[in-house]
Protein backbone atom coordinates (compact mmCIF):
# COMPACT_ATOMS: atom_id res chain seq x y z
CA UNK A 1 0.00 0.00 0.00
CA UNK A 2 2.56 2.00 1.10
CA UNK A 3 4.79 1.69 -2.22
CA UNK A 4 1.41 2.19 -4.51
CA UNK A 5 0.90 5.59 -2.34
CA UNK A 6 4.49 6.65 -3.08
CA UNK A 7 4.23 5.38 -6.83
CA UNK A 8 0.90 7.56 -7.03
CA UNK A 9 2.40 11.07 -5.21
CA UNK A 10 5.76 10.86 -7.80
CA UNK A 11 2.73 10.40 -10.71
CA UNK A 12 1.37 13.46 -9.12
CA UNK A 13 4.10 15.43 -8.94
CA UNK A 14 5.91 14.42 -12.16
CA UNK A 15 2.34 15.93 -13.70
CA UNK A 16 2.62 18.84 -11.38
CA UNK A 17 6.42 19.91 -12.95
CA UNK A 18 5.32 18.93 -16.20
CA UNK A 19 2.89 21.30 -16.71
CA UNK A 20 5.45 24.15 -14.71
CA UNK A 21 8.12 22.68 -17.06
CA UNK A 22 5.67 24.41 -19.65
CA UNK A 23 6.23 28.19 -18.36
CA UNK A 24 9.61 28.12 -16.16
CA UNK A 25 11.85 25.47 -17.47
CA UNK A 26 13.45 24.81 -13.91
CA UNK A 27 11.04 22.40 -13.44
CA UNK A 28 11.78 20.29 -16.37
CA UNK A 29 14.85 18.19 -14.33
CA UNK A 30 12.24 17.27 -11.46
CA UNK A 31 9.51 16.15 -14.00
CA UNK A 32 12.21 13.63 -15.44
CA UNK A 33 13.64 12.83 -12.43
CA UNK A 34 9.83 12.26 -10.51
CA UNK A 35 8.60 10.79 -13.49
CA UNK A 36 11.19 7.90 -13.55
CA UNK A 37 10.95 7.19 -9.45
CA UNK A 38 7.09 6.88 -10.24
CA UNK A 39 8.10 4.48 -13.29
CA UNK A 40 10.98 2.15 -11.52
CA UNK A 41 11.39 3.51 -7.44
CA UNK A 42 14.88 1.67 -6.98
CA UNK A 43 16.30 4.35 -9.71
CA UNK A 44 17.20 5.98 -6.62
CA UNK A 45 19.74 4.40 -6.03
CA UNK A 46 21.62 5.21 -9.08
CA UNK A 47 24.52 7.81 -9.34
CA UNK A 48 23.43 9.65 -12.52
CA UNK A 49 19.87 10.27 -10.81
CA UNK A 50 21.42 11.20 -7.56
CA UNK A 51 24.20 13.47 -9.44
CA UNK A 52 21.05 15.20 -11.31
CA UNK A 53 19.35 15.41 -8.08
CA UNK A 54 21.70 16.88 -6.28
CA UNK A 55 23.20 19.50 -8.79
CA UNK A 56 19.42 20.65 -9.39
CA UNK A 57 18.86 20.80 -5.82
CA UNK A 58 21.39 22.69 -5.33
CA UNK A 59 20.37 25.14 -8.10
CA UNK A 60 17.38 25.45 -6.62
CA UNK A 61 18.22 26.24 -3.28
CA UNK A 62 20.64 29.36 -4.32
CA UNK A 63 17.45 30.88 -6.25
CA UNK A 64 15.53 30.07 -2.99
CA UNK A 65 17.97 32.33 -1.12
CA UNK A 66 18.08 34.96 -3.82
CA UNK A 67 14.35 34.84 -3.59
CA UNK A 68 14.73 35.13 -0.38
CA UNK A 69 16.56 37.98 -0.07
CA UNK A 70 14.42 40.18 -2.79
CA UNK A 71 11.27 39.41 -1.23
CA UNK A 72 12.50 40.52 2.25
CA UNK A 73 13.64 43.82 0.32
CA UNK A 74 10.75 44.56 -1.64
CA UNK A 75 8.05 42.85 -1.04
CA UNK A 76 4.81 45.10 -0.23
CA UNK A 77 2.12 42.23 1.13
CA UNK A 78 1.14 38.64 0.69
CA UNK A 79 4.10 37.19 -0.94
CA UNK A 80 1.83 35.13 -2.70
CA UNK A 81 1.26 38.12 -5.01
CA UNK A 82 4.22 38.81 -5.76
CA UNK A 83 5.85 36.66 -9.14
CA UNK A 84 9.09 36.11 -6.80
CA UNK A 85 6.71 34.90 -4.41
CA UNK A 86 5.20 31.92 -5.85
CA UNK A 87 8.59 31.14 -7.59
CA UNK A 88 10.09 30.82 -4.08
CA UNK A 89 7.45 28.53 -3.20
CA UNK A 90 8.08 26.57 -6.40
CA UNK A 91 11.99 26.14 -5.71
CA UNK A 92 10.99 24.88 -1.76
CA UNK A 93 8.68 22.28 -3.37
CA UNK A 94 11.51 20.71 -5.77
CA UNK A 95 14.31 20.75 -2.98
CA UNK A 96 11.52 18.88 -1.39
CA UNK A 97 10.31 16.75 -3.19
CA UNK A 98 14.07 15.84 -4.62
CA UNK A 99 15.26 15.57 -0.83
CA UNK A 100 12.20 12.62 -0.02
CA UNK A 101 13.12 10.82 -3.56
CA UNK A 102 16.62 10.74 -2.60
CA UNK A 103 15.91 9.71 0.90
CA UNK A 104 13.40 6.86 -0.54
CA UNK A 105 16.82 4.86 -1.73
CA UNK A 106 17.91 4.29 2.10
CA UNK A 107 14.77 2.96 3.33
CA UNK A 108 11.55 2.51 1.87
CA UNK A 109 9.13 5.39 2.76
CA UNK A 110 6.57 4.83 5.77
CA UNK A 111 4.77 6.54 8.60
CA UNK A 112 5.98 10.52 8.38
CA UNK A 113 7.85 10.69 5.62
CA UNK A 114 5.17 9.08 3.70
CA UNK A 115 2.63 11.99 5.13
CA UNK A 116 4.96 14.22 4.17
CA UNK A 117 5.00 12.99 0.42
CA UNK A 118 1.05 13.28 0.05
CA UNK A 119 0.96 16.67 1.64
CA UNK A 120 3.66 17.90 -0.64
CA UNK A 121 2.05 16.20 -3.58
CA UNK A 122 -1.26 17.82 -2.82
CA UNK A 123 0.19 21.19 -2.12
CA UNK A 124 0.98 22.41 -5.81
CA UNK A 125 -2.49 21.25 -6.96
CA UNK A 126 -4.35 22.93 -3.40
CA UNK A 127 -2.70 25.85 -4.13
CA UNK A 128 -3.61 26.63 -7.74
CA UNK A 129 -7.23 26.07 -6.78
CA UNK A 130 -6.79 28.58 -4.24
CA UNK A 131 -4.83 31.13 -6.85
CA UNK A 132 -7.11 30.46 -9.25
CA UNK A 133 -10.39 30.86 -7.71
CA UNK A 134 -8.85 34.19 -5.39
CA UNK A 135 -10.80 37.10 -6.84
CA UNK A 136 -8.96 39.03 -5.47
CA UNK A 137 -5.67 37.54 -6.29
CA UNK A 138 -6.59 37.35 -10.01
CA UNK A 139 -7.04 41.03 -10.16
CA UNK A 140 -3.64 41.56 -9.23
CA UNK A 141 -2.33 39.10 -12.03
CA UNK A 142 0.25 40.58 -14.98
CA UNK A 143 -1.65 40.70 -18.09
CA UNK A 144 0.50 37.12 -19.66
CA UNK A 145 -1.05 35.51 -16.36
CA UNK A 146 -4.69 36.24 -17.22
CA UNK A 147 -4.76 34.48 -20.63
CA UNK A 148 -3.32 31.25 -18.36
CA UNK A 149 -6.01 28.26 -17.57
Amino acid sequence: MARRLWRLCNLLMAAFFGLAAAVQVVYLVPAALTLLVSINPSITDNGVWRSLCDLHSAGCIVGIIALACSLFAYAQGNILHEEEGRELFGLVIITIWMSLCRSSAKSPLGGVRLIAAIVVALFPFVSWLYIYVNKEMRASWPTHCKTVI
